[in-house]
């Protein structure tokens, strides 16, 4: 990234704004909100390429005032974003705030609706645009506006920036080892999703699991001469998806999408193998366990519809996650999707609040609002300071 590229958005810091934000009432961040957002969105940042979108906030980090990491997975030229404000006392960060750079495919780019100059209803579309760089340009101008104001140091809070949430979750599970290992976890940790900007009391488990079924071909003239993999593997999962596997009264039921279908080699062979992949929203917990009881379960039901012909492998999973919810001034809710948070081992404070409709996230449609975007600034600069002040209450 050219310095006069980067130079061109940094504007000076403002005081701290009211914890409002109206739609008749731009707040002076505006500008260095939009111009953020817009470069972190125009830069494609799939799953394995996050290195472009990594560089420029790390140069832009860095030009606002602020300490910046690249911490490198191992084998890997991929990073981790990290920054916190100068000085700081020592190699903590009492609070991180965090979420993820990388994207699903496939990108599509950014484009702007509405009124000119732009007011809160203006339309931002593109990839990312909500899941999650809505949330990493939000962060940003949190931290900046409060650390402008005086109210925050780096011994308060770091910036996480990670790649892999969409995949594996390896950049927060190597971020989260790193920690550990240097003995440097933080107290609190607040994610960026996207939740309707309400701030949720906690998601749903995950569990992945990779189904095959072994059949036996012939011709599908006689189908007594063979056993269709296909068929066993229909039968399997439509029982599976009608069987209750497990619900609670907040987080609703556990449910299966089959994401992925693959079986035969002709349309007049019987097929002899068939697999899936299915995406299992775990509403059940505790959080270490929840999903071993779904996929106790998932395996009970397979066997019951054929002993001998079903192998199923899960290869990760968690049940449901709570999280701190209670905060005067933010609506509350429970989602449905899986977050990084229990990727981040230790014992401390989770919190998960964002910007964005995540039911237009994954979509062709992705999209969100100026208005949301400065609202969520807003909403974490809250969340912040309500972990700050009464610590600094303490020192007094």
């Amino acid at each position: 990234m050219k310095q006069a590229a980067i130079s061109a958005l940094l504007l000076p810091l403002c005081i701290f704004q009211p914890l409002a934000v109206h739609a008749e009432t731009a707040p002076s961040y505006r500008d260095r909100l939009l111009s953020l957002h817009q470069s972190i969105v125009e830069i494609p940042s799939i799953y394995g390429g996050e290195a472009e979108v990594g560089n420029f906030l790390i140069d832009y980090l860095s030009e606002q005032g602020l300490a910046t990491e690249r911490q490198f997975l191992p084998s890997s030229e991929r990073f981790n974003v990290l920054a916190w404000p100068q000085p700081r006392t020592s190699n903590y960060s009492r609070i991180i705030v965090t979420t993820h750079i990388d994207v699903v495919p496939p990108y599509f780019n950014y484009s702007r609706s509405g009124p000119d100059p732009p007011t809160a209803e203006t339309v931002i579309a593109g990839r990312g645009t909500s899941d999650a760089k809505g949330a990493v340009a939000a962060q940003t101008l949190a931290v900046l506006e409060l650390l402008s104001a005086g109210s925050i140091t780096g011994d308060d809070v770091m910036l996480v920036f990670v790649v892999g949430e969409e995949v594996n979750g390896d950049g927060m599970l190597y971020f989260s080892a790193v920690m550990a290992e240097r003995g440097t976890q933080p107290s609190v940790a607040i994610f960026g999703e996207p939740t309707n900007s309400t701030l949720a009391c906690g998601h749903k488990g995950a569990l992945a699991c990779n189904i095959k079924v072994k059949g036996l071909s012939g011709h599908s003239g006689y189908p007594e001469s063979g056993k269709s993999a296909n068929e066993v593997l229909m039968r399997g999962l439509l029982k599976a998806i009608d069987t209750d596997l497990g619900k609670s009264e907040l987080y609703g039921n556990t449910t299966i999408n089959v994401g992925l279908m693959a079986g035969g080699i002709a349309a007049n062979v019987i097929p002899d193998a068939a697999n899936a992949s299915l995406a299992i929203r775990v509403a059940i917990g505790p959080q270490d366990s929840g999903h071993t009881i779904v996929q106790d379960r998932l395996q009970e039901i397979l066997t019951s519809v054929d002993p001998e012909a079903f192998t199923m492998e899960c290869p990760f999973g968690f049940g449901v996650v709570d999280t701190n919810c209670d905060v005067e001034g933010f609506e509350t809710d429970v989602m449905a999707y899986g977050t990084d948070i229990p990727r981040l081992q230790g014992n401390h404070s989770r919190y998960l609040y964002g910007p964005g409709d995540i039911l237009k996230a994954h979509t062709a449609d992705e999209s969100i609002t100026l208005g949301e975007l400065e609202s969520a600034v807003e909403g974490y600069k809250k969340l912040i300071l309500h972990e700050i002040e009464p610590k600094n209450s303490t020192r007094r």
